[in-house]
């Protein structure tokens, strides 16, 4: 990276370059982050390296323990079934209810772009990360358009534990197509449901595979 990058953009790209190698599991839960060892792989600096290994911190991503220092944090299906879900079943359900009852023409074309844009994606073979990207730029954009501040800002806070779950279940999925699939029944429902069946479809969306262990080949 040029010297002349400011220090901002140092701190972004090497946060960017992090969270990809924890979600495609090139490190992995358990793996230690060592400034001094980040900065000589990445050519950045340990100011924006320790800045970005906090941020990481912050998202949930990162643990730091006494005496041992950061490491990659694991998911486990416990913390699925019984934090991040709970929590998503709270806010999105009063999301779709909302949006539901708006129908805003802008919303709804915004959901069937990413819907487009998700179909590509698994047609062309893309990463389970470029669709978990779009995943929760979808769920993203319905607690937006609900107009209420205290839930998106809720949602950003597990937002990337939700994001490395979605990546970790990938294979669940019979195949990739099942991702565009399961959001245009989310968009049809938007499209025609009454309140109550928006609410039924969202709910059994985000329920999807609650009970199953991830499968052996998934990354964590």
């Amino acid at each position: 990276m040029p010297t002349s990058t400011p220090p901002a953009s140092r701190r972004e790209w090497i946060l960017n370059w992090l969270r990809q190698a924890i979600a495609t599991g090139e490190m992995k839960p358990g793996d230690r982050l060592v400034e001094r060892e980040l900065s000589a792989r990445s050519g950045v600096s340990r100011g924006p390296v320790r800045e970005a290994i906090m941020i990481l911190e912050q998202e949930g991503l990162v643990v730091t323990h006494p005496y041992r220092g950061a490491e990659v944090a694991g998911i486990s299906q416990r913390e699925v079934r019984e934090v991040l879900v709970p929590i998503r079943l709270t806010i999105e359900r009063f999301a779709f209810r909302e949006v539901a009852e708006n129908r805003s023409s802008e919303l709804l074309g915004r959901l069937e772009r990413l819907v487009e844009e998700m179909s590509d994606a698994a047609a062309s073979g893309a990463s389970p990360e470029r669709l978990a990207d779009l995943d929760v730029a979808f769920h993203e954009a319905v607690i937006a358009a609900s107009g209420h501040t205290q839930a998106l800002q809720i949602w950003r806070t597990i937002q990337p534990r939700v994001r490395a779950y979605f990546v970790r279940d990938a294979p669940s999925h019979p195949s990739p197509g099942e991702i565009p699939r399961q959001h245009r029944a989310l968009l049809a429902a938007l499209r025609s449901g009454t309140a109550e069946e928006v609410d039924r479809v969202a709910m059994k969306h985000i329920e999807t595979y609650l009970g199953d262990d991830p499968p052996a080949n998934a990354r964590p």
